[in-house]
This record gives structure tokens, C-alpha cells and sequence, in this order.
């Protein structure tokens, strides 16, 4: 009934689509939420973050609890934040709950944000997020100064106790409105 051909067929047949993904455990890894955890934290499979984490999170899958507060930066497949976060998130999904609170940049291929999240900083799509050059390239994106004033210099020449710092007592006048407004008077 049973022969050896159709055993070793079906066993090829399921090991087939373990050999084209990386393995993931069943179960997510946890930090509670009495924990802190200084460093970096990698893994292949799952974490679900309910505690303190002070360095960057690399990880297939990542959940971030209410109370979880990382600072840091994350890269994983599919992140979904319900906590606090500081520090940049690059993933191929992002997901922002209402009770999410993250300051940093997001460089994402697909991105959600529930209403009521608060979310600073900077988002870009890219088709690739994970990937290395795209951690460079997200630099690019990250808010600038608009300008900078060079320091002034002394002259060579003269000694420093003789140089003055300008008044800045004095003020311009301000220029007159352009035009004033009147309430609207009613026909009644």
C-alpha cells in the first residue's frame, strides 16, 4: 500500500519550501517588560519587544508593545510599532498604531499609520530597504540645516582687545501695514 517512492516524493515535496525561505521559530523571542536590554539586539526569527531596549534591533519580524520604549535603529521584514521608538526604522512593512510615538526616519516599502500615531521624522519609499546602500542613501533624507554662518574672523593685524562687537541696541523702524481690515458692518 504504502511504497518508499511516494515517502521520498512527499519528503522532497516539504522540504522544498524550507530551502527557499530562511527558517523562522514558532514562537516570537520576548523582552517583558521589567526587562532592559543595553546592545544590539539580531535575530532570524520573531521579537515582540515589551521592555526597554537601548541599541539596534535587527530582526524577520519585530512588535513593539504599548509600553516598549527603543532607541535605537530597526531593520526587519515587518515592523509594527504600538510603543515608543527613537531611532530610524528601515523594513519592508511598517505599521504605526494609534498608540505608536516615533521620532526618526522611515525608509519603508509599504507603510500604514493608524489615526492618532504620532510619527517625526522623515519617510521614503524604497523597493530594496533592507539593503545596505539603502541605509547610506537614507541618510540622504535626513533634515539639514538650512544654512550656516561662518565665524568672524579678527584681522591678523590687529590685536584681539580692540576689536568691538557691533551695537545691537539699535532698531530698525517697521514698515507701516500694507492695508487695515474692518469688521463687516450688518444690514439688519
Amino acid at each position: 500500500m504504502f511504497s518508499s517512492k511516494s515517502k521520498d516524493t512527499d519528503a522532497s515535496a516539504s522540504a522544498a519550501p524550507q530551502a527557499r525561505r530562511p527558517a523562522r521559530s514558532a514562537a516570537p523571542s520576548i523582552i517583558s517588560a521589567d526587562l532592559v536590554v543595553q546592545g544590539t539586539l539580531t535575530s532570524t526569527g520573531d521579537i515582540q519587544i515589551d521592555g526597554r531596549v537601548e541599541g539596534d534591533v535587527r530582526s524577520a519580524g519585530l512588535v513593539i508593545g504599548d509600553k516598549a520604549f527603543i532607541q535605537g535603529e530597526i531593520l526587519a521584514d515587518d515592523v509594527t510599532v504600538r510603543g515608543r521608538v527613537q531611532g530610524g526604522i528601515r523594513a519592508r512593512k511598517v505599521l504605526l498604531c494609534t498608540t505608536s510615538h516615533v521620532e526618526g526616519n522611515i525608509l519603508h516599502e509599504a507603510f500604514a499609520v493608524e489615526a492618532g500615531a504620532f510619527f517625526e521624522g522623515n519617510c521614503r519609499h524604497s523597493d530594496n530597504p533592507l539593503a545596505d546602500d539603502a541605509g547610506r542613501s537614507s541618510q540622504s533624507f535626513q533634515s539639514k540645516p538650512a544654512a550656516t554662518i561662518p565665524p568672524v574672523a579678527a584681522p591678523a593685524s590687529a590685536p584681539i582687545n580692540t576689536i568691538k562687537a557691533p551695537d545691537m541696541t539699535a532698531t530698525a523702524p517697521r514698515p507701516a501695514p500694507a492695508a487695515t481690515f474692518q469688521p463687516l458692518k450688518s444690514n439688519g
